[in-house]
């Protein structure tokens, strides 16, 4: 399974780049995809597209939009783009805005790169790894700390069966969902939880199907009015990175 690094080369990094709207900020970081031959064009279109019919519910924490669309025939292999716009970029979000890092996410299936979104998130929870990525001068220094920190990890360890099981919800599963479970998943563990609750990251249409065994649901605003009533709780979540956030919608689902 690729690191986050392998996923995401210097060459697919930018800088202080001139963005007027959210638009010109995802169309970059789909160029950087198409030039690293990651996606073609129709791939771009289709993660504007996908925010424009979802909503602004890529902007997964203060500051960090995760665009991505479904995989699709426009996706060529699994990578990832990086862009930090010279000015903040306003996607509409009403917590999480303005944005100053745009991440992008290609994926050619729905599990190959598990491992790598769940070390970004695990970067970018971290205030000093976060702060240091925000401000690192150049492509090639945000790769290094990339390198030097990822954790390469995904799965947390488990000593049971697990007896209940909790969606992260987002518009296709593949993305903003797995930096919400891997959060989720950390608070779990911490409260030693983990061996009793699993978490499913999984997209709006699955949801439906899946909720009726579920003991809960966390999702964004955006995700959560598109769901509508799922008969069992839908708990929303504006900073997908925040553990603080995530325990205390935690305890609120479980009365605790």
């Amino acid at each position: 399974m690729a690191s986050l690094s392998e996923l995401l080369p210097c060459a697919a990094i930018r800088l202080d780049i001139a963005a007027a709207d959210w638009r010109s900020a995802v169309r970059v970081a789909g160029e950087l995809l198409v030039t690293q031959g990651v996606s073609t064009d129709a791939y771009t279109d289709e993660m504007i597209g996908n925010l424009e019919e979802n909503g602004p519910y890529v902007v997964v924490a203060p500051g960090l939009a995760l665009v991505h669309a479904r995989p699709s025939p426009a996706v060529r292999r699994t990578g990832l783009a990086w862009v930090r716009p010279a000015e903040p970029v306003v996607f509409g979000h009403a917590t999480n805005d303005p944005v100053t890092l745009v991440v992008a996410l290609a994926a050619a299936d729905s599990g190959a790169h598990t491992a790598a979104m769940a070390a970004l998130a695990g970067l970018l929870a971290d205030p000093d790894a976060e702060a240091a990525l925000r401000a690192a001068p150049t492509p090639q220094a945000v790769h290094r700390l990339l390198d030097a920190r990822e954790s390469g990890g995904g799965q947390l360890p488990r000593s049971g069966p697990a007896v209940q099981r909790i969606l992260t919800v987002c518009g296709n599963g593949v993305g903003t969902s797995l930096f919400l479970k891997n959060t989720l998943e950390r608070v779990l563990e911490r409260w030693g939880w983990d061996r009793h609750v699993t978490v499913e990251a999984t997209d709006t249409v699955s949801a439906r199907g899946k909720a009726s065994g579920a003991a809960a649901v966390l999702t964004s605003r955006e995700i959560a009015g598109l769901l509508g009533d799922l008969g069992v709780p839908v708990r929303v979540v504006a900073n997908f990175t925040s553990e603080k956030e995530v325990d205390a919608v935690l305890r609120d689902t479980y009365d605790v």
